[in-house]
């Protein structure tokens, strides 16, 4: 049988950084045709995209993951090289161990193990990308869209982003908070400090309203999710001198939100601030930008929830803690096409010098999900 660990080390190997494929794809084709999968790519533009696909009838469950990753960074800090796989200590070290080549190597043993014991009816596919790291934009987005055109039937899918906290089995991710980020400009009239009334200072406003924003609650939260929050993370007034007034001043900010907010609802909401505070008021303008990149979810299918929960207990003797902590995953595409659950390594490492995961947690996560397949498909033991 294909050995979890073994598999994780090979994908580490290959410098995948954001959108370079760097051979993954061709090591996951490989694995999986072999093993009677159909293989199917979805290139956009630099972006690679595969789906492989053995089955053609219902249920159909889904795995969905990406094998970019970020870049490491001062590569000097690590104590390894960060793509050659080296394992010390019982841990595997490397960029993207964690997020998420292990979860990847994990599916596929898991993938290689189930095929061997059990007979299933139905359909089993992997999809990756290796634009999530990056904008998103030539990967799952535009993937689920081709699905949705051509009528792809997917039942379920499971994502491989890493969840937990510190043990594989302690959290599922059952849905994901909306971000949105924005930037104000406020525009006054520039003069000398010594004539404060010929001028006006845009600073004073601005921070009336960054003041109002952070110490107004957005919402209460509601059921798996916390209160949506607003956090300022840049103000830049760009001014060299101390006797000069600016003319302009501008901030940044970011809302982690829930499903009881949208983008559109919250852009509305800052409007409304801005003009309660008077950034469009005397010779003050202001200029407002959003962008989101996702609305929040949750996965509302019980059954599903279920299932995994199960499948974690009976595999790690844990009952998972529900979530909807983090950052954003491409679950915020793939849910438009089907209930998405997210479950996958112990994510403390990731994106961090030396990322790394014992070795052991990888035979675990491929436990779980060798588990999820016999469930979803009927088969289990």
């Amino acid at each position: 049988m294909a050995d979890a660990a073994a598999l994780t080390q090979t994908l580490v190997k290959c410098p995948s950084v954001t959108p370079i494929e760097a051979g993954t794809l061709t090591i996951v084709s490989e694995f999986l045709s072999a093993r009677g999968f159909t293989i199917e790519r979805l290139d956009s533009g630099e972006v690679c995209n595969l789906y492989a696909r053995r089955g053609t009838s219902s249920p159909h469950l889904c795995f969905l993951g990406h094998t970019d990753v970020v870049p490491p960074g001062d590569i000097t800090r690590w104590t390894v090289d960060p793509f050659a796989g080296e394992i010390r200590d019982g841990k595997l070290i490397g960029r993207g161990v964690v997020d998420m080549k292990g979860a990847i190597g994990a599916y596929l043993a898991a993938v290689d193990a189930y095929l061997q014991k059990d007979e299933f009816k139905g359909s089993l596919s992997l999809l990756l990308t290796t634009d999530e790291e990056g904008p998103a934009v030539g990967g799952i987005q535009q993937v689920v869209a081709q699905f949705k055109a051509r009528g792809e039937k997917i039942d379920a899918c499971i994502v491989g982003e890493p969840t937990n906290v510190e043990k594989v089995g302690d959290t599922v991710k059952v849905g994901r908070r909306g971000s949105l980020n924005a930037t104000v400009t406020v525009l006054g009239k520039a003069g000398h400090v010594g004539y404060p009334h010929l001028a006006n200072n845009p600073i004073n406003p601005l921070l009336r309203y960054l003041q109002d924003l952070v110490s107004t609650p957005l919402d209460a939260g509601m059921a798996h999710f916390d209160a949506s929050h607003l956090e300022v993370t840049s103000i830049d007034v760009a001014n060299p001198t101390r006797n000069v007034i600016p003319s302009e001043i501008s901030a940044k900010f970011n809302i982690r939100f829930n499903p009881t907010q949208t983008q559109g609802s919250l852009t509305q909401y800052l409007h409304n601030k801005a003009e309660e505070v008077g950034l469009n008021q005397g010779e003050f303008t202001y200029t407002l930008q959003t962008q989101s990149s996702g609305d929040a979810f949750l996965c509302e299918d019980e059954a599903l929830q279920r299932l995994v929960c199960d499948a974690v207990l009976a595999t790690t003797g844990m009952t998972p803690t529900l979530s909807t902590s983090g950052g954003t995953s491409d679950a915020r595409f793939m849910k438009d096409l089907c209930p998405v659950i997210e479950f996958g390594l112990v994510s403390a490492t990731a994106h961090q010098v030396d990322e790394h995961i014992a070795v052991d947690e990888i035979h675990r996560l491929k436990a779980v999900y060798e588990e999820i397949l016999r469930r979803f498909f009927g088969t289990e033991l």
